[in-house]
């Protein structure tokens, strides 16, 4: 393939095969997204979506253990809302992007996805999930919420009860649960998520390129016009909790390594 794509950091790299675009998250040691991950993402497709030989896109994280494990925390402990604002701004404008790619997206959740991982994975068309991995919308429990998506996608993909679950209780979803809740489209054995994503997108390059991107902008559309003032809700009700008591001890407590002390 003639064409290229450039990515602005070493934190998202991606490469082209056929009709395909295979990006990996390569933050280690857990995949964390930050300002410069999240703008090299979005740069990466606003390309693709320049290039219409690519029908699909499969991301996945480097590494055995981490999908992605969200937002790196240290970017909310002194609690200053301007910095946030910018941080969940850049969230947005990322995963929107993902969730407006022109092709086909694969998620392939080769480890664990927590928060912003897991929206990510919200954000594509569809996921394949190794059976080890587990996923989380674990924010609550350090004083913050979800703020790319995962109040409104995980909601409308899986149902209110189950999103309340994970939400409101922070409880852990494992693969099986995944895949019977509708979260995912399969599950396969450890180290087989990237190979079977890719496998899927093939099967996606069997189909007219015009046909896919038309159903998907049907599929979409209902869920993407109903989301939209949520998704802006949901970043300002983020940045509302930023510097408050409760959001600074949360977040200080987890990377301190201790249970945190709520205040009411």
């Amino acid at each position: 393939m003639s064409q290229a794509v450039l990515s602005s950091t070493d934190k998202i790299l991606v490469t082209l095969s056929n009709h395909i675009a295979q990006i990996t998250i390569n933050n280690p040691p857990a995949n964390t997204w930050d300002r410069e991950s999240l703008n090299g993402l979005r740069s990466v497709i606003e390309q693709l979506n320049s290039m219409p030989t690519i029908t699909a896109l499969v991301i996945h994280g480097q590494g055995q253990k981490f999908f992605s494990a969200g937002a790196d925390l240290n970017q909310f402990v002194e609690g200053d809302k301007t910095k946030a604002a910018d941080i969940a701004k850049c969230f947005g404008a990322a995963f929107e992007a993902l969730a407006n790619f022109n092709g086909v997206s694969i998620a392939a959740i080769n480890g664990y996805a927590m928060g912003g991982g897991l929206e990510c994975a919200l954000a594509c068309d569809m996921r394949v999930i190794e059976q080890q991995a587990q996923v989380a919308l674990p924010e609550a429990s350090v004083g913050l919420l979800p703020c790319a998506g995962g109040t409104q996608r995980l909601s409308w993909l899986i149902g209110e009860t189950w999103a309340c679950k994970m939400i409101l209780l922070g409880e852990r979803m494992n693969a099986a649960t995944a895949l019977q809740t509708g979260l995912v489209i399969e599950q396969v054995e450890t180290g087989q998520s990237l190979e079977r994503a890719l496998v899927l997108a093939e099967k996606i390059n069997r189909q007219s390129p015009d046909a896919i991107r038309a159903s998907k902008r049907l599929l979409n559309q209902a869920r993407e016009s109903a989301i939209q003032i949520g998704l802006e809700a949901e970043r300002s009700e983020f940045i509302d909790l930023i510097g408050e008591k409760n959001q600074l001890e949360g977040t200080n407590s987890f990377l301190e390594k201790r249970s945190p002390k709520w205040s009411n």
